[in-house]
């Protein structure tokens, strides 16, 4: 036969939120030494064993219930054996001691039988039911039973209490002639709450979200699964259900994570996933994953209240944004998060020195964020201001060089303000640059972000003649709501004043790799000085080239770190032109800002193959592992 048990250190199990199932109260190991033989066992070392583990617990034999006798059957062994518990146990008590042993359910499982007898005492101890023996018809001729108060348990018996804590003993006696004896205790009824996981999130506003993660090694089990599930978390807490999901149960291909703030959401997304009907579960086939990336888009994602609930409910993006604000205090006259709450006497998003540093240090604090549930980047690329922070993520530029940046070059950008525009056009770069010559330099592409999807800058008037253009070629265009043509020769005009500006950059080499959108190439960090921050605001942004180099280096994750994506669906489809399959996925959303939003997009990353800490979405709790339903097993 073969036994498991897992013993630990009882502190260290309360402190790490370990279910604690039984404590071994004290235990003695001893030898007969010169016997009769092999197959005749020692009654005075049997006493001998018992009196030195109860010492060593410190406990009378009064003070212990029952005993899971070695009873091996036989007509030599079980006499003596009782016999050293009347001598032992049956003394000085006022309630019998009573007596089984498993070998009469499941046999003489040989070297693991003192295994198999702990652990039927600790599921008794757990039931509160001392199980029967079986096949005793009557107690044994050969034993005195009147020598002392030791009784058979010939049927079930309840176990009580008795204003103390339950016990039972094992012994297990081998061969050789070595006899051991334990004391088995129920775990302490107090539970001493566990270790926090992790440094605390903060206070959400109202219970806060968990996730709850499935899997299966196939579609149907993964119903199955979750239907199992959602009958068996009745009465406990969802952060036990999270914890016990992550630490205690293998993960399969086919995956679903349930996303919510309290058991009845959670549950509700449960029933839906097992009835195949799951709308707002995020589910899916773990693929191969690959190498991953963050994405930071340029300007596009702000909204009001971006970044506000992540403030009170993670210290993680709280921390990155102080420091961000710090950096930030050097160059800009108004507060960074009294912008970003709304506060009175603090300037809005419409101004463009305004919104790219609040938009700048948003993303560099979600990128911490998605590093601290695991997700790691391989490489970094960023859209047009989205590089400062790409630099900054990558290790390129320093947090108050990335400041410096975006602050001084955005206040710089003010002085094109009212002289142009900018327009998305559902063309491709060689279609797009073949369409703007008519308009001889007054347009210029400004970015390639997708296989249709051409930004074109330039004067205000020829940006309308665009916009009319298009409408009557019945092609897609859109007005950027801008009034300043960046990657344009407008920027021209600024050039000296942003060399003088940025002069004191001081460029590093990057600890991430970077791939540039302006040149097309990886850098290794000490390019970018404030004749590449010039470029990179005048020159065209190739986003569409620079994805499709990396998914042909095998990156196949494509993270956009943003409030809101406005790249995701570019850069799937740029995959997609290459027959590629990568699993592509946003961060936060428009007024949907908070924790569930974040957990539902690790959860789109996870259900794809890449690897999540989830336990960091429960940091500062203090979870307990609980019993869950076994695997849904698909018969055939």
């Amino acid at each position: 036969g073969v036994g498991v048990l897992l013993v630990e250190r009882l502190s260290d199990a309360e402190r790490l939120g370990h279910r604690v199932l039984a404590v071994v109260r004290g235990s003695a190991v001893n030898q007969d030494g010169a016997s009769n033989g092999l197959t005749a066992p020692n009654g005075p070392s049997q006493q001998r064993v018992i009196r030195q583990a109860l010492a060593n617990s410190g406990l009378s034999a009064a003070e212990v219930d029952a005993v899971e006798a070695h009873g091996t059957g036989t007509t030599l062994g079980d006499p003596i054996e009782a016999q050293a518990l009347l001598a032992t146990y049956g003394q000085d008590r006022d309630r019998p001691l009573w007596l089984g042993s498993v070998k009469s359910n499941i046999g003489h499982t040989q070297a693991a039988a003192g295994v198999a007898g702990v652990i039927k005492m600790v599921m008794a101890l757990r039931h509160g039911v001392l199980p029967k023996t079986l096949h005793v018809d009557e107690p044994s001729p050969h034993v005195d039973w009147s020598a002392g108060a030791v009784e058979l348990l010939a049927e079930p018996l309840q176990w009580d209490r008795h204003d103390r804590p339950r016990r039972a003993a094992v012994s297990s006696f081998g061969v050789s002639g070595t006899n051991a004896h334990i004391v088995l205790e129920e775990p302490p009824l107090a539970e001493v709450e566990a270790e926090p996981v992790g440094e605390p999130v903060g206070e959400p506003v109202g219970e806060a979200p968990v996730a709850w993660v499935v899997s299966g090694r196939s579609a149907e089990a993964l119903r199955a699964q979750a239907g199992r599930l959602a009958d068996a978390v009745a009465g406990v807490r969802p952060v036990d259900v999270a914890h016990s999901l992550v630490v205690s149960r293998s993960v399969f291909d086919h995956r679903a994570v349930v996303v919510g703030a309290g058991r009845d959401e959670l549950v509700a997304g449960l029933r839906e996933l097992a009835g195949g009907v799951a709308s707002g579960v995020v589910q899916g086939v773990a693929g191969g994953g690959g190498k991953s990336v963050f994405v930071f888009p340029g300007q596009g994602s702000q909204w009001l209240g971006m970044g506000v609930e992540l403030l009170e409910c993670s210290s993680v993006f709280a921390a990155r944004m102080a420091e961000c604000e710090a950096a930030l205090s050097w160059f800009v006259d108004w507060s960074l998060t009294g912008v970003l709450r709304g506060e009175d006497g603090q300037p809005g998003y419409d101004r463009v020195d305004v919104v790219q540093p609040v938009l700048w240090a948003v993303m560099v604090s979600l990128a911490e964020v998605w590093r601290s549930l695991g997700v790691v980047p391989a490489a970094v690329v960023g859209h047009s201001q989205g590089e400062i922070a790409a630099a900054v993520v990558a290790g390129a530029l320093s947090l108050v060089d990335g400041a410096r940046v975006v602050a001084l070059r955005s206040q710089a950008i003010v002085a094109l303000a009212g002289r142009g525009g900018m327009a998305s056009v559902a063309l491709g770069s060689a279609e797009a640059g073949v369409l703007l010559e008519r308009w001889d330099g007054r347009l210029s592409v400004a970015a390639v972000n997708g296989p249709a999807a051409t930004v074109v800058s330039g004067d205000v008037d020829a940006i309308e003649e665009l916009l009319a253009h298009c409408e009557g070629l019945g092609t897609r265009a859109k007005r950027i709501d801008v009034d300043y043509a960046s990657h344009s020769a407008h920027v021209e005009s600024i050039g000296e004043e942003l060399a003088r500006l940025l002069a004191p950059v001081v460029p590093r080499e990057a600890e991430v790799a970077w791939y540039s959108t302006v040149r097309r190439e990886w850098l290794s960090g000490f390019e970018v000085d404030a004749a590449y921050w010039f470029e990179n605001v005048r020159r065209t942004v190739w986003l569409e080239p620079s994805v499709g180099a990396l998914v042909e280096q095998g990156f196949g994750v494509f993270v956009e770190v943003s409030a809101h994506p406005v790249l995701t669906m570019a850069v799937q489809e740029t995959a997609e032109r290459a027959g590629r399959e990568v699993t592509v996925c946003g961060t936060l959303r428009r007024d949907d800002g908070g924790l569930a939003r974040l957990w539902s997009s690790a959860a789109e990353l996870w259900v794809g193959g890449v690897d999540v800490d989830w336990p960091q979405t429960y940091a500062g709790t203090r979870p307990q592992i609980i019993d869950l339903p076994t695997y849904a097993f698909q018969h055939q």
